[in-house]
């Protein structure tokens, strides 16, 4: 639970739209490229007649060498040699289509976080959400700082300068995760996932008018049928529950903020690093760590204190195995997700991002019986649909 996504159409994740953007600034460096490649074509072309000739045999001949056993990505403006085409070994195949294991380990994990997380809230009714959000986060520091430690990945050391660049998102970061917590325990996943798309509202309201970013009419039409959704959708919950819908509205606001404030405060953070960068795993050790003071202290002024030394939730040793495999999962969706970025793109990303709320809706409602109607199953159907929708009306935009 210690990562989020910025991505407009998924807010539970909140880092990905830092690698999205950085991977449309490639894509952009590649066409700047491609157009100075055609513009020397021009200048070639005023070059003599026997000139152009030899350089037009050597190209053909070049390129024809160069791709005979190659194919090309598409999407990522790459060239896949067949090494790294699916290959068979003594009848058997071996399959090394990275971009589909990425794509399904991170969907496994992203519907998985949130299905443990309510498992947690609701059938063991356990009452410390702050508690649960700290165990959480303290075990993404713990294996984040091992890795870190054995050399397989690299982050940024935590200097004072850094941490108080950082503390105004951290303060944001914890609320958000907070409320989700609380928001989880009282709503349906189906609702509240529903419920999630009126952030990228907010979300675009917020860079209309902080970044100036307009978007087109698509998107906007995309987020005004999300806002119908989610009122439809609450008007026909069966088991609608204004505590648990008023920690969910709290929830997309922070949300918002968060994605915003992040976007503001990103580039002043790399400025104090010593490498001038922050990463994906930089960000994940910066906002968990800092995450734990903080966490301590709200848990003494919400009186959690009193309710873990009553609960004999603490005594079991299956909730103890569920709520770790719930911080395992939190940081699996920070891997997973960069590592499905990294194999695909930000179009497929945001899509399969959008799409995977499907099958986690249905899951929520068939494994916590949820009691629904035809016209609150209409609602959640119709607001999955609308996020399909804006995914699609933001590549465009984007493209």
């Amino acid at each position: 639970m210690g990562t989020r996504s910025i991505s407009l159409d998924s807010p539970d994740s909140l880092y990905e739209r830092n690698l999205i953007d950085d991977s449309d600034k490639v894509n952009r460096n590649e066409e700047r490229i491609l157009k100075l490649h055609e513009s020397n074509g021009v200048v070639e072309q005023t070059s003599s007649p026997l000139k152009r000739e030899v350089i037009n045999r050597l190209s053909y001949s070049f390129s024809m060498k160069s791709h005979e056993n190659d194919e090309i990505d598409l999407e990522g403006g790459k060239l896949v040699k067949d090494k790294d085409k699916p290959t068979r070994s003594k009848g058997v195949i071996r399959i090394q289509n990275q971009a589909l294991f990425s794509g399904i380990a991170y969907c496994i994990s992203s519907c998985s976080m949130i299905l443990v997380n309510k498992y947690v809230l609701s059938s063991y009714d356990f009452n410390a959400g702050i508690s649960l959000m700290l165990y959480q986060n303290f075990i993404s520091v713990i294996i984040v700082s091992m890795l870190r430690f054995l050399g397989v990945i690299s982050t940024e050391p935590l200097t004072w300068r850094l941490i108080k660049v950082w503390l105004p998102v951290n303060f944001i970061f914890v609320g958000m995760l907070i409320t989700s917590m609380f928001s989880l325990k009282y709503i349906n996943v189906a609702m509240v996932t529903v419920l999630k798309n009126v952030t990228n509202v907010i979300t675009a309201l917020g860079e209309m008018y902080l970044f100036q970013k307009y978007h087109d009419s698509r998107v906007w039409a995309a987020l005004f049928l999300m806002i119908i959704s989610a009122i439809s959708g609450g008007i026909t919950d069966l088991s609608f529950h204004a505590v648990g819908y008023a920690w969910q509205i709290l929830n997309c606001f922070l949300t918002a903020s968060y994605s915003l404030t992040l976007r503001r405060v990103m580039d002043t953070a790399k400025q104090v690093t010593k490498s001038g960068n922050l990463n994906e795993f930089s960000m994940v050790l910066l906002n968990n760590t800092l995450s734990l003071p903080l966490g301590l202290i709200l848990i003494f002024v919400f009186n959690e204190v009193d309710y873990l030394s009553r609960t004999p939730l603490l005594r079991l040793p299956t909730f103890w195995l569920v709520v770790t495999l719930s911080g395992f999962l939190g940081l699996a969706i920070s891997f997973t997700s960069m590592w499905f970025l990294h194999q695909t793109g930000a179009t497929t990303y945001s899509l399969v991002g959008s799409l995977n709320k499907i099958p986690l809706s249905v899951a929520g409602i068939l494994l916590f019986h949820v009691p629904t109607s035809l016209q609150n199953s209409a609602s959640i159907f119709f607001g999955l649909l609308a996020g399909v929708i804006f995914a699609r009306a933001k590549m465009r935009e984007r493209s």
